[in-house]
């Protein structure tokens, strides 16, 4: 993971802690206040999002353990691999993108981030500035050239 996305993890950690943990706490507390649990919606809407909040900081606790953070800056090459940023030609449409590679937690593709563990991603690891790579998707295979690979 690279450090931006590790921090992203982190602050989404510490808003469902600080925040949003004791908002569905005071939540729930309020629809006890209504009588009947048992028929009470607003009760069990609070339980069910204290659920998924719980859930969710155990598996954000558990990623941010065991995370291997990787600065992109220090790596250099003409080969695609973890981190780089790969301006690539859809060779159909004639159009460039550039994307960046990084790991699965952090994927974003609005903002051009791309996982690893994603079809273009895999076809692109270890391929050099010039390559034509092709990937399966929906309406049939898609073909990309490499134009430039950067580490930054």
């Amino acid at each position: 993971m690279t450090a931006p996305g590790l921090q992203r993890l982190e602050e989404e950690l510490r808003a469902l802690k600080s925040v949003e943990r004791p908002a569905v706490i005071r939540a729930i507390a309020e629809a006890r206040t209504h009588g009947d649990i048992a028929e009470n919606a607003e009760y069990h809407a609070a339980r069910d999002r204290q659920s998924f909040i719980e859930g969710r900081i155990a598996e954000l606790e558990e990623i941010v353990s065991a995370v291997e953070v990787i600065d992109p800056s220090l790596l250099s090459g003409d080969q695609v691999k973890f981190g780089a940023h790969v301006k690539v030609l859809d060779e159909e449409t004639e159009k460039e993108s550039t994307y960046q590679i990084v790991g699965v937690h952090e994927a974003d593709i609005k903002s051009a981030r791309l996982s690893i563990s994603s079809p273009l991603a895999k076809a692109l690891i270890g391929r050099k500035v010039g390559d034509s790579i092709s990937v399966p998707a929906p309406g049939g295979d898609r073909s990309y050239e490499i134009l430039s690979v950067q580490f930054r």
